[in-house]
């Protein structure tokens, strides 16, 4: 099944006095490219939290947030009492030698310069593994979301594809009539310049230049490769390979394009190019 290489996952918990919020948010990339913005505390398992994201992500630009909120049962900072008094000393003496009078010196205080302490708790084992659990559910919230982006993308694949071999399959109409048009293009031509010919001789290279415009190769290959691309499709994590496919896809294409010379033929290819663009862009956003 194909996944998408954009993404959301979100994933809300609560352990003791905190609330823990992770989010994860993916765009395509052709490697890994991890940004992580993680609550300080957290920090020592960042490196399991990015192995985590690493091996169920595979590869896509993806941003992941970690944030803490206190439920307000514990405070996490205090006031730097002994800074406190040495603040207020200091203030209550500047005030005397300029004349000011004011008593209001704790909210100047509390607005001075490391005046709080923060009281950093310790990460202990059992919050590491539930931590960890929650980015664990976070991913699996964010690959749920790229399994259905997915099976979008699986089924615009199919129905493209079909158009190409739809388009394929007209293709024969359209063949005779372009030598009988060759043929008399050529004969008329040799009239118009007066030119005497041999009717066997004109024949002969009438085979020639037929040959060199024959397709049917070009149609063998671009079916297989249309039928690959649908195998292919099914595998887990086929976007770099169909990318490779639509490059085949494309080369027999033009190829077509180049031998067609008949107008009903050449919109037939414009169309299947035309397929092919869409089919190419939404590939760059499969995994």
């Amino acid at each position: 099944m194909l996944l998408s290489m954009t993404g959301f996952g979100k994933a809300i918990g609560n352990f003791q006095s905190k609330k823990v919020s992770i989010e994860i948010r993916t765009l395509n990339s052709k490697s890994l490219d991890l940004n992580v913005r993680i609550a300080p505390i957290y920090r020592e398992v960042e490196s399991e939290i990015r192995k985590i994201v690493g091996d169920s992500l595979d590869r896509g630009k993806i941003d992941l947030n970690i944030n803490l909120d206190s439920t307000g049962d514990v405070k996490n900072f205090t006031i730097n009492k002994d800074l406190a008094k040495a603040y207020y000393a200091d203030l209550k003496a500047v005030n005397s030698l300029i004349g000011e009078h004011t008593d209001d010196y704790l909210s100047v205080i509390l607005r001075m310069p490391d005046i709080y302490i923060n009281e950093r708790e310790e990460l202990g084992a059992e919050e590491k593994t539930w931590i960890l659990n929650l980015t664990k559910e976070a991913v699996d919230h964010l690959n749920e979301f790229r399994r259905q982006e997915g099976q979008a993308l699986e089924k615009e694949f199919s129905e493209r594809i079909e158009d190409i071999r739809r388009w394929l399959n007209d293709v024969p109409k359209y063949e005779q009539e372009r030598i009988e048009v060759i043929r008399e293009r050529i004969k008329k031509n040799l009239e118009d310049l007066s030119a005497k010919y041999d009717d066997n001789r004109l024949e002969q290279e009438m085979i020639f230049y037929i040959e060199k415009l024959d397709v049917s190769e070009e149609k063998m290959r671009l079916s297989n490769h249309l039928d690959y691309f649908l195998e292919t499709m099914k595998l887990p994590l086929s976007g770099k390979k169909l990318g490779f496919i639509t490059q085949e896809i494309g080369r027999e294409i033009n190829t077509l394009g180049s031998k067609s010379n008949h107008a009903e033929m050449q919109k037939l290819v414009v169309d299947m190019k035309d397929s092919l663009e869409k089919i190419k862009e939404q590939v760059l956003n499969t995994l």
